[in-house]
């Protein structure tokens, strides 16, 4: 199948899901750049529990901003936050220090726009899987879509989110299964199998 789909920040499993079933995958990159999306959060497993981490971005006076021209805000070192929040979380998992090496450098060099960022951030999870997605952009935007599957709604953090089957997590035993967190939260987890797991599961549109 062929689908529409936003690039996120380190994608939720939801995401992943539908692009590791995927034959060919569009991202959506000129609609306009909306808050409290995925667009710029992702959430992991921390030990008091789910853990928001967010990029912060440019805001212009403008009412309207297309998510390519959207700048990342470098006042703050995020980075090196989001960073030591994913060792806090992901150290002793089973598989953190297998793909630490190839994670590292994301949060080691400054990049001017997120969509940028994020599409490094998609490139270096499909490395970790050892698969190749072929993937094309959006030069325009559209409502209405043929000949592609329409994921883009799983882009709004507030959408109700497909449950996925429990796997072992860092801090289960303290708070329970928690579902459809980053991708990061599965593959520290179950590492190698990650591929198998995302193929597995399944996940409808609206």
């Amino acid at each position: 199948m062929n689908i529409l789909i936003h690039p996120t920040y380190f994608p939720n499993v939801a995401h992943f899901v539908a692009i590791a079933k995927a034959e060919a995958v569009t991202f959506e990159t000129d609609d306009n750049f909306l808050k409290q999306t995925y667009r710029s959060r992702t959430y992991i497993y921390a030990a008091n529990g789910k853990l928001l981490l967010n990029i912060p971005v440019i805001h212009t006076q403008k009412n309207r901003q297309k998510y390519r021209d959207v700048k990342i805000s470098q006042e703050t070192n995020w980075q090196d936050l989001h960073w030591k929040s994913l060792l806090s979380a992901y150290k002793t998992s089973p598989f953190f220090e297998y793909y630490e090496d190839d994670l590292e450098p994301l949060f080691k060099t400054k990049s001017t726009f997120i969509l940028d960022f994020n599409l490094k951030c998609f490139e270096t999870i499909c490395d970790c899987l050892q698969i190749e997605v072929d993937y094309f952009k959006t030069e325009s935007y559209q409502k209405n879509i043929e000949n592609n599957i329409d994921f883009r709604f799983l882009v709004n953090a507030k959408t109700e989110e497909p449950s996925f089957e429990p796997y072992t997590q860092v801090f289960d035993t303290k708070h329970g299964f928690l579902n459809n967190l980053s991708i990061l939260d599965l593959l520290f987890n179950e590492g190698p199998n990650t591929l198998n797991y995302l193929e597995s599961q399944t996940i409808k549109t609206p």
